[in-house]
């Protein structure tokens, strides 16, 4: 079942067409890697799904789904040197979508950010200050956070790129885990091709348009993969 529906998609920046003419489904306990070079759309178009920019035409359609149910994690996210909330305050605001007219978390709120806690393994860091966590452990956090406005599917916007390789083989553990055990569907950004190939179930490759959609299985195979592959340079700008 589809949980997400793009179709003829035209997005534009500063009245520049960034993404051309995109079709494609995301659906049920996919695990999707949107690659591509820098100014590819990668990022432009997930913000367009999310509701974050303006889709110049075609049609995007949720299906059994609310915007207020999708799950983000932002290439970059700002916080203060000085921000003073605890792990567990952080985690607990990816609720505040669902509160409705209800201001204050209730124990079922609670007892769910408990327990994506301790499924990253970031439970004893409860009551810790986020500010004093590594990059890593704060990735983490801001995981738990996304995972808390998630009802079906979570969107990652390079979310390994400034995590060093030990937190960054974490991470993507992690993000596989909460497909495979979650169901929850994954749709990231990615310039990390190996990460791809080795956890994903689809591969979107765009520049501005769809190269290719499709199994990783058949991306192997594809004109596409074999061009950007080929010789050790993965973004070779005259290929495709």
């Amino acid at each position: 079942m589809s949980l997400v529906s793009c179709r003829n998609l035209f997005v534009a920046y500063e009245e520049n067409i960034v993404v051309y003419d995109l079709s494609f489904d995301i659906k049920e306990q996919d695990y999707i890697f949107i690659l591509g070079e820098n100014g590819s759309g990668k990022s432009t178009l997930l913000k367009t799904i999310l509701g974050l920019k303006s889709k110049k035409k075609g049609e995007i359609v949720l299906e059994n789904l609310k915007r207020n149910e999708i799950g983000y994690l932002p290439q970059k996210v700002l916080i203060q040197k000085n921000f003073p909330a605890s792990v567990f305050e952080v985690v607990l605001s990816g609720f505040v979508n669902s509160l409705k007219f209800f201001p204050f978390f209730n124990a079922k709120h609670k007892e769910k950010a408990e327990q994506i806690l301790r499924f990253l393994d970031m439970e004893k860091f409860k009551n810790v200050s986020f500010r004093k966590l590594s990059k890593g452990q704060q990735q983490k956090v801001l995981l738990a956070r996304a995972i808390c406005s998630s009802k079906k599917i979570l969107f990652l916007d390079e979310p390994c790129s400034s995590l060093d390789p030990i937190f960054t083989k974490e991470f993507y553990l992690l993000i596989k885990r909460l497909n495979e055990e979650k169901k929850i569907a994954i749709v990231m950004v990615s310039h990390d091709v190996e990460a791809a190939l080795k956890n994903a179930k689809k591969i979107l490759h765009m520049k501005k348009k769809m190269l290719f959609f499709g199994e990783v299985s058949e991306y192997l195979k594809s004109d596409v993969s074999k061009c950007f592959l080929k010789g050790g340079d993965i973004f070779d700008k005259g290929c495709c």
